[in-house]
């Protein structure tokens, strides 16, 4: 089973999300995330034993910590535009959401997951690069979008298959 730990977008803002990708679509051929399979990961666990799961359940049920306010706006591309792999929207969580990443990476851990050895970078995956591609075209259909915020109240375990994703459990963000 793959798996990872993700907050959900509210219904308006993936259809503002769905609305500018729609407008941008025509204009490169790139890999586009359906909107359905847009989310916030705070921890991409990997392949883990399904008859381990309730382990895993355990493990992340006990979390504590504040709700992040989150704020998706602005637009950008991984490593840059020069070689362009990813096309990403921001993601502005505060301390609040970064601390939830580094509490699920410490519970997950205890259960052997590896750690993350880079800085959490939160941020949303329109779409990535499949071939040598202008991008110039999106670059200037962009712009520098806002897409709104909300506050987060939960979070979920999620297994990924065959490019779709399904929740597992989920569980409330108390403070």
């Amino acid at each position: 089973m793959r798996l990872f730990t993700a907050i959900d977008l509210p219904v308006e803002m993936l259809e503002k999300i769905g609305a500018f990708l729609a407008r941008l679509r025509p204009l490169a051929k790139l890999r586009w995330t359906p909107v359905e399979n847009l989310h916030i990961t705070t921890k991409f666990i990997g392949e883990w034993p399904e008859a381990r799961i309730g382990e895993m359940i355990a493990a992340l049920e006990p979390l504590v910590t504040n709700p992040p306010h989150i704020a998706i706006r602005g637009v950008g591309w991984f490593p840059n535009t020069r070689r362009p792999h990813t096309f990403w929207a921001g993601v502005d969580g505060g301390e609040a959401l970064v601390a939830l990443a580094r509490s699920t990476e410490q519970a997950v851990a205890r259960l052997g997951v590896p750690v993350e050895n880079r800085v959490y970078s939160p941020h949303l995956t329109l779409a990535r690069v499949k071939d040598k591609v202008r991008i110039e075209d999106v670059i200037a259909a962009a712009g520098e979008p806002d897409f709104g915020a909300f506050q987060a109240t939960s979070f979920f375990l999620y297994l990924s298959a065959h490019g779709k994703y399904s929740k597992l459990a989920e569980f409330p963000l108390n403070s």
